[in-house]
């Protein structure tokens, strides 16, 4: 297999192709020897004596906004007792992700992030005009537009009451001074998910760091700017902006409320309402006599063809909703072209259907070329931006499409396996779909994790992520602690605060489930309903989050001892 090695300098340009290595990228090889320094001091501090760091790594899983403040809180109590600082690894699934980049954007102070998020959540700040600015733009510019961005820039943003326009890359220069653990941020490839449900397929599993975003399975990245570039045969050939922390929150959690939830969001509370509002905006504040009239109703009139065919694609009004658009572009002379697939429409597939009212969308995109545009308002372009960005979201809605972005092993040669190297896109989307703790990032012998501590904020058993793991560990021959189902039935039916588990071989786990009979007696369930994954940001109080931080903080303040004998046995 060809490997392809990046400069080794750390100073040197960022390697703009695609890099295959067989241990550590050099970035995390010299930051987790530098991150290994400041363990050892503060191992010392700890009265724990060791030659050499161990590594420790610290998981969260995904939950929702339950999983975001709860690791929040985690992470807080976990400095509080000198314990953050004699971590290597941060890992994070879905709803904790959006936590862990909260603690790198703002360096590492959870004391001000503590505050900030109380603050937001008492005010119910958010920035809608901002989050919807960022939504638009993303329609109007983006070649791979997806449900993706409109879930960052309009859920995410909100159920977090943040934009974050800082990017993954920023993160560089906390942790190559080893100052903070060194954070890998889980997803997966949802177009491999059928072979993760069949075989556990290890490709499936992909990460992001400050350094790459790539397939550790195959050591295959691209450097973390470069992500989603366009690439072909290993060798970057379009650049794109590298993407900001906000999408990529909403890139890793995807998955924070049931299917059912998220289509009745997306379609029924924001789709419909927006367009419907938009739509009459438009009719009661323009007059009939500008030049653009026509084209604004034209586009109307495509939106309100799509939004019928997302609600129900065999509809007969399907049909006749693409002759009145028909007729009203032959007017104008241009829609001749129209008339075989109209006719044929009931009997062509889906998929050719659907690529149809993709082209239409894109022809109309490319209206704003038009000289007369060069005179319009920029309220006018700004309502045809809009009404784009709605186009586009109920086309991707039509499709389900998230996570879309260009796959950075296209015909790579380096990579033999064809699934990974004929796809020209990939679709990522959470990793909580898979398993919803980042185990299998840190499993892999060259990171060599000596004790894992391991925060589960999950909805229902909280074992669960346990028991996939070692299943997954199972099939692949990777040392995980055994696990009998007898004692993990046990364990669900009355969880403690701590479950340690360790094996001849691998990494001590210690299992940290957050509504447990130490910090909640008999009240675990009215905790969990109160607290459910599947719950909008409008439902959370200052005091919830208040509440929620501190039974967080407790799992680590009543397990401190527990915690620094694992990590002085490891030393």
């Amino acid at each position: 297999r060809t490997t392809i090695n990046p400069p080794k300098s750390l100073n040197a340009p960022i390697y703009s192709g695609v890099f295959i290595i067989p241990g550590l990228q050099e970035e995390e090889r010299v930051a987790v020897q530098k991150r290994g320094h400041q363990v050892l001091r503060a191992l010392h501090g700890l009265c724990i004596q060791a030659e050499q760091a161990p590594i420790i790594a610290v998981l969260c899983s995904g939950g929702g906004l339950r999983a975001h403040i709860a690791c929040l809180g985690v992470l807080s109590e976990l400095r509080r007792h000198g314990l953050l600082d004699v971590v290597t690894y941060l890992a994070s699934v879905s709803g904790s992700t959006w936590a862990m980049s909260s603690f790198y954007a703002k360096d590492g102070n959870l004391e001000d992030i503590e505050a900030e998020l109380k603050r937001r959540f008492d005010q119910r700040e958010w920035d809608w005009y901002g989050s919807l600015q960022e939504a638009v733009w993303s329609a109007k510019t983006l070649k791979n537009y997806s449900l993706t961005d409109f879930w960052a820039y309009l859920v995410v943003s909100k159920q977090t009451r943040e934009l974050q326009g800082s990017h993954l890359s920023s993160m560089k220069t906390l942790v190559d001074e080893g100052r903070m653990p060194y954070p890998i941020f889980a997803a997966i490839d949802n177009d491999l998910h059928s072979a993760w449900q069949k075989e556990k397929n290890q490709k499936t599993w992909f990460e992001f760091t400050p350094h790459h975003a790539g397939y550790p399975a195959l050591r295959a990245y691209v450097a973390a700017t470069h992500f989603g570039s366009q690439f072909k045969e290993g060798r970057m050939v379009r650049q794109e902006p590298e993407r900001d922390l906000t999408f990529l929150r909403g890139l890793w959690g995807s998955a924070l409320a049931s299917l059912e939830e998220i289509r009745k969001f997306i379609w029924g509370e924001y789709l419909e309402n927006r367009r419907v509002k938009a739509s009459r905006y438009f009719i009661q504040g323009f007059s009939p006599n500008f030049s653009y009239t026509w084209k604004m109703k034209d586009l109307l009139a495509l939106l309100d063809l799509v939004m019928a065919y997302v609600e129900d694609p065999k509809s007969p009004s399907i049909q006749e909703k693409l002759r009145g658009l028909q007729q009203e572009l032959e007017a104008q002379r241009k829609g001749l072209w129209m008339s075989e697939i109209i006719q044929s429409w009931t009997e062509i597939s889906l998929e050719e259907q659907e690529q149809f009212l993709e082209y239409l969308a894109y022809c109309f995109q490319r209206q704003k070329q038009d000289p007369t545009w060069q005179v319009q308002t920029s309220l006018m372009v700004a309502l045809w931006d809009y009404f784009v960005f709605l186009l586009k979201t109920a086309i991707c809605c039509s499709k389900w499409e998230w996570g879309t972005t260009y796959n950075f092993l296209h015909k790579y040669g380096g990579v033999r396996d064809p699934a990974m190297h004929t796809r020209e896109l990939l679709h990522l989307v959470d990793a909580g779909f898979a398993i919803n703790t980042p185990y299998p990032l840190v499993l892999p012998p060259i990171r060599q994790v000596d004790l894992i501590l391991s925060f589960d904020f999950s909805a229902g058993d909280p074992f669960q992520t346990i028991r996939d793991t070692a299943k997954y560990c199972q099939h692949h021959g990777i040392p995980f602690p055994p696990v009998e189902e007898a004692v993990l039935q046990e364990w669900s039916r009355a969880p403690r605060s701590c479950h340690i588990l360790r094996g001849a071989a691998g990494p001590v786990v210690m299992h940290f489930p957050l509504f447990n009979t130490d910090n909640c007696g008999d009240d675990i369930q009215s905790w969990t309903d109160r607290y459910s994954t599947f719950q909008w940001s409008d439902s959370y109080s200052r005091d919830m989050v208040t509440q929620l931080l501190e039974v967080s903080k407790k799992n680590v303040d009543m397990n401190k001892t527990k915690i620094l004998r694992e990590v002085k046995n490891v030393a």
